[in-house]
């Protein structure tokens, strides 16, 4: 099966359950960003290289991929989709990152104002961060008009921001050995 099915020509893109959507749909302004997200966190784990931050990087974009899902299903398909899938960003997720920026703010300081670009893999991480803000508000804009959009997906977005903000802090302030 090609990529290319010629589908979205009308200028519609598919939701779950083979529903169909303007390709400008609140939806996929949502799952998009998270996409964009999703690769510019491929970014940081592709600079950042072999390691824990590497790990734990990978671990979040698949959760970014699990969560995705959530973002292109009307309400009306939200039984069918727990009854099919029934996988979604739960609160231990969101637990986890909080755990995570402790750890990291336990490592820096804060005292200056920050200005993103002291090395690779913060800057990137900062990129992120700016683009994860936006999946934030992109979210909040969804669950505005679908009620029933778990709301989780909120906390964990702004811990993620937290995260990606720390995770550039601890970079620049403590380089990993092979960096300097």
């Amino acid at each position: 099966m090609s990529i290319s099915t010629k589908t979205g020509d009308d200028g519609t893109s598919g939701l779950l359950f083979n529903r169909r959507a303007p390709k400008n749909d609140i939806h996929f302004e949502a799952v998009g960003t998270v996409d964009e997200l999703n690769a510019a966190l491929g970014l940081v784990r592709a600079a950042a290289g072999p390691g824990r931050l590497h790990d734990q990087i990978l671990r979040i974009q698949n959760e970014l991929v699990l969560l995705m899902g959530e973002l292109v299903l009307l309400e009306d398909d939200r039984s069918r989709y727990e009854q099919a899938r029934g996988k979604s960003i739960a609160a231990e997720a969101t637990d986890r990152l909080t755990a995570l920026v402790h750890e990291a703010e336990s490592r820096i300081s804060l005292e200056d104002w920050v200005m993103p670009g002291n090395t690779p893999v913060g800057a990137a991480l900062d990129f992120a961060r700016t683009i994860c803000r936006r999946a934030e508000r992109r979210i909040l804009a969804l669950k505005e008009h679908q009620r029933g959009l778990n709301p989780e997906l909120v906390c964990f977005f702004n811990r993620l921001s937290d995260l990606c903000f720390v995770w550039a802090r601890d970079q620049e302030q403590n380089p990993p050995a092979s960096a300097s």
